[in-house]
Order: C-alpha cells, then sequence, then structure tokens
C-alpha cells in the first residue's frame, strides 16, 4: 500500500509499505477515505519528538471496513466509520470509567495509544490506503447513510472536534458565560466552535495568524490579535476588565511570542491572566515530559516556569490531558448528521496522498490559507 513515512525532521515521503492486515481476531481493516493532518503531527515532523524513522504519520482518519477478525459481531464489512485518535481496549480500569485516551492495555507501561504517533504505542498511522484499527468493535464510531456526504465533517470527530468540546469541558463552560481560546489552529477554532454551540455569550479567539482570524470570525468569534498589543490587556478590555469566565489553552509548549521567539509557558500564563478570579481553564494544547529539541534547559524534561501565584491567588481552576474522544463523538456525531454542526468550515485543502508532503510543508509554514489539510488516500 501506499503511506506516509516519516523520514526524519522536515522530511516526510510517500511510499510503499507492507500492506496493512488482520492481526488479532478483535482487528478491523479499514480503507481509508479521509485522513487529516493535524498540528500535533507537526511537532513530529519538526523533528521535536523521539518519532522513530519509517513509521506511518496520521492519526485522524476514516474509511470504509473491508475486512473484520473473527471475533468482531458489532462492525460489519462496508461500515464507514471514523476512528478515535485514543487507541483502547475497552475493558481496562481507566476505559471502563470513561478514560479511553488513557488505556492501560493496548501500549504497556504506558496509560494511552494512538495511531502513527511518537511515544503513544507502536500503532502505524492512517495516512495511508489501509488501518489496522485493534479492538475494533470498541474503536470504530459507525457513520449514518449521509457519511460520504460529509465525509470532512465526520472526519473531525477522530480528534479535533471532540479535542476541541474536551476544552471547554475541562473549562466547565456553561451557557452564557464567556470563553477566551489561545490559539486559532485547528484545535483552537473547534474549541471556540464548541462554545458557540454551547451557547457561550462572548467568545473570544487569541492569535496573529490572519488567515485564521478571519475564519474564526465568520463563525461569530472576537479575534484577538497579539501582535498588536497585549492579548491579555485587549481580554480584559473586552470584559470590563473583569476577564473571561472560562479560558481554553489550545497552543502548547510550542508557543511563541508575536517576535518568533519560544516560551513554553506562553499561552499558559497568559490564559491564568485573561481569566475571571475563580474561573475554569482546560489545557488541550500539547505539553510533553522530554522535549530534547527545546532551546532551555528546563522545558527539555517538560518543566516550565508557571505562574502559580496568580493562579492559586484567582483561586481558578484548570483541566489538562488529551480527550478522550469516545466520551463525545456519538453525540458530537448527531450534531453533523442534523445539521447543528459543520466541522468541515475550518478545512482549506484536499490533497491527495500523493500531495502529502507538500501539505505538511505548507502546513508546517503556517503559510497563508493553509488552515486545515485534508488527504484523500486512492484519490
Amino acid at each position: 500500500m501506499q503511506a506516509l513515512v516519516y523520514e526524519g525532521p522536515r522530511e516526510v515521503v510517500v511510499q510503499e509499505v507492507p500492506d496493512a492486515r488482520i492481526e488479532r481476531p478483535t482487528d478491523v481493516l479499514v480503507r481509508v477515505t479521509t485522513a487529516n493532518i493535524c498540528g500535533s503531527d507537526l511537532h513530529m515532523y519538526e523533528g521535536r519528538t523521539s518519532m522513530e524513522t519509517g513509521r506511518v504519520l496520521g492519526h485522524e482518519n476514516l474509511g470504509e471496513v473491508i475486512e473484520i477478525g473473527s471475533a468482531v459481531d458489532r462492525i460489519t464489512v462496508g461500515d464507514m466509520v471514523c476512528l478515535p485518535f485514543n487507541i483502547a481496549c475497552g475493558h481496562c480500569k481507566n476505559c471502563e470509567t470513561g478514560f479511553t485516551g488513557f488505556c492501560l492495555t493496548v501500549n504497556p507501561g504506558v496509560a494511552g495509544a494512538a495511531y502513527g504517533y511518537a511515544g503513544m504505542g507502536p500503532f502505524a498511522g492512517g495516512q495511508a490506503e489501509l488501518l489496522r484499527v485493534p479492538y475494533g468493535d470498541f474503536n470504530c464510531l459507525r457513520l449514518p447513510d449521509d457519511a460520504r456526504e460529509k465525509e470532512n465533517d465526520y472526519v473531525m470527530l477522530s480528534d479535533i472536534f471532540p479535542t476541541g468540546w474536551h476544552a471547554t469541558e475541562l473549562a466547565g463552560l456553561r451557557p452564557g458565560e464567556s470563553v477566551v481560546v489561545y490559539g486559532a489552529g485547528p484545535v483552537g477554532q473547534m474549541a471556540a466552535y464548541s462554545a458557540l454551540l454551547k451557547g457561550a455569550s462572548k467568545v473570544m479567539i487569541v492569535d496573529r495568524q490572519a488567515d485564521r482570524l478571519k475564519v474564526a470570525e465568520k463563525i461569530g468569534c472576537i479575534p484577538i490579535d497579539d501582535s498588536q498589543g497585549s492579548a491579555v490587556d485587549q481580554v480584559l478590555d473586552l470584559t470590563a476588565g473583569e476577564g473571561a469566565d472560562r479560558g481554553c489553552e489550545c497552543v502548547g509548549y510550542q508557543a511563541h511570542d508575536p517576535q518568533g521567539d519560544e516560551h513554553s509557558d506562553a499561552a499558559l500564563n497568559s490564559v491564568v491572566r485573561s481569566v475571571r478570579p475563580t474561573g475554569g481553564i482546560g489545557v488541550v494544547g500539547l505539553f510533553l515530559p522530554d522535549d530534547p529539541g527545546n532551546a532551555d534547559e528546563a522545558a527539555r524534561t517538560g518543566k516550565i516556569p508557571f505562574d502559580m501565584g496568580h493562579f492559586w491567588f484567582k483561586g481558578q481552576t484548570m483541566g489538562t490531558g488529551q480527550a478522550n474522544v469516545k466520551a463525545y463523538n456519538r453525540r458530537l456525531r448527531n450534531l453533523i448528521h442534523t445539521g447543528r454542526a459543520r466541522p468541515s468550515f475550518i478545512v482549506s485543502h484536499e490533497l491527495p496522498l500523493s500531495e502529502g508532503p507538500e501539505g505538511y510543508r505548507h502546513f508546517d509554514a503556517r503559510d497563508e490559507g493553509w488552515t486545515k489539510v485534508v488527504l484523500h488516500p486512492g484519490s
């Protein structure tokens, strides 16, 4: 099969690799029809993780079931399915309590596994023609009969739509409250969109990429360009000096200032200062225990300066961690099916798999207009 393979920092290639296949009775084999390039793929693409060369990338995947293992009895051949980026067993202590992003079984020694991701198990990604899905009955989300018509919407259920929703859940957002989202990349856009769907009274979004801010403004957000002045001050001005009720950090450890210098703590501490006393904060931007590419010695081992004094004195609460996609994806699927949600508004480019390396290059460079890249293997 053809697949997009990581060959080293800023080097991905499409090449022939052995076909994905059924390996265990509980497996499902999917012919991938849509696979996104995720912002977190760029951490690996840039060489900021321990990703091994030769690995197939891609954890945002959707396609058609073409084969099932002998122990699979719910999913059938021909089903269109979306795959949560979390690979989970469904029966360990964490899975049974809903924390499928922290499965204790599929990646022994680590809580959690994912397709084509550094440190998240040996599983191949779905930026390829075929994908093996472990524990297929549990991990496959069956899609309704409009799956092919709304493929670019449903594929967002694999990661960024549930992750954006998760950010608002961690923050404790309630209808009528205001929220500030730091980062207008795909996950930040989905956090803002989720806040709007939940009935937030005011959604502010912080970035400095004009094209991203324009996309957010079109869906009803208030854009804040932090290259034009302190984002914290702008949020305070928009909230009569009080701060937002809730905040979502959707940037992570590669946060930069407007001058382009990296400060891993920048967005996180800005959220603390932008949210009112006793407000809630959800952190879904990626932070890693090991960042060998960071210039700062402490940050290389996952340590960043945190404004604990401001956080404590303001009596805020904070939730963190990757989204447990299965906690949300069925309900979000229904919002798409009934036309209440159309997360494909974020898609800027659809490319065949063969143009995947070009998609990575433009997306990584934050070239104007490249807000979300969707790949279609086999097209």
